[in-house]
């Protein structure tokens, strides 16, 4: 527990990067001390302070239009994973694919195209245009039917028996309640819970740390669909839960004297980044 001027402040030991982006970090980092710089497809984290430390050492983030014209040369696959269609330009340019995909992905990218091959119809419960998401749908060829929430779901013309799926950090009560909702209206429902439990019980771990004290800073990067989804569970226990992205945006106002304050995080957080924000406190 460390003191500021007034504020009590504490950090979640629980909240920080999840293993398959510390693998994926350690595997960027090794490879720049190594060569100097590296390409990396997509942003590594859903984080800007974190990229931006590691474009400083080196990292060269590219999209897809870059990557069609990039021959010769090692690009890092994020943990996110991609679609077969990344693997194929590699073999056409001869690129060298350093591939950092989080076994939890790769594990529902493989059920999905075995799902594919069985020519079931497969729903996929996530965000349109994420990057693990492009990657689950390029295992159907494009044909899986991606949706964000029950009422877009419904919207659709269903066959009676569908295959669902569900990018690996949504909500687990959402992907039961949908599947529920799904058999009540009659559908026959094959669920596969893909969801990664070390994301999913952050959820529950989150809510009782924000219970405890009188205000919580969320550390997170806009970018971040975890990010979304863990501020509002921490703002559902607490209200009095402010979200920033970097130490910048922290105003004294939102404090009283003495208040206890809680940080915590994101799965794409780094804890650099909340120490930061701790140390940005203890100055009020």
């Amino acid at each position: 527990m460390q003191s500021g001027l007034h504020l009590s402040i504490r950090i979640d030991s629980g909240s920080g990067f999840c293993f398959g982006v510390v693998y994926a970090i350690q595997m960027a980092e090794d490879l720049l001390a190594e060569q100097g710089y590296l390409y990396c497809l997509g942003d590594i984290v859903h984080n800007d302070e974190e990229v931006q430390r590691l474009e400083n050492k080196g990292l060269r983030i590219i999209d897809y239009e870059q990557l069609a014209v990039l021959h010769n040369e090692a690009v890092l696959i994020r943990a996110h994973g991609e679609p077969p269609s990344t693997y194929q330009r590699a073999l056409e340019n001869n690129l060298t694919l350093i591939d950092a995909s989080c076994p939890v992905v790769l594990k529902l990218q493989n059920r999905i195209k075995a799902s594919f091959d069985r020519k079931e119809k497969i729903l996929i419960y996530g965000k349109h245009g994420h990057a693990e998401v492009r990657g689950l749908l390029g295992q159907t060829g494009g044909e899986a039917l991606v949706f964000e929430s029950l009422d877009e779901l419904l919207r659709h013309e269903l066959p009676p028996n569908v295959t669902l799926y569900s990018q690996t950090t949504k909500s687990t009560d959402s992907f039961y309640h949908i599947k529920n909702e799904l058999e009540t209206r009659g559908y026959q429902v094959n669920a596969n819970d893909t969801i990664c439990r070390q994301v999913s019980n952050r959820d529950l771990d989150l809510r009782r740390f924000a219970a405890q004290f009188d205000q919580v800073v969320f550390v997170s990067g806009t970018k971040s669909s975890n990010g979304r989804v863990l501020y509002q569970a921490c703002k559902e226990t607490n209200p009095r839960t402010h979200f920033v992205s970097h130490p910048g945006e922290l105003t004294p106002e939102w404090f009283g004297p003495g208040q206890s304050v809680g940080i915590c995080g994101a799965t794409s957080t780094p804890m650099w980044l909340m120490e930061q924000v701790r140390d940005e406190l203890a100055r009020f």
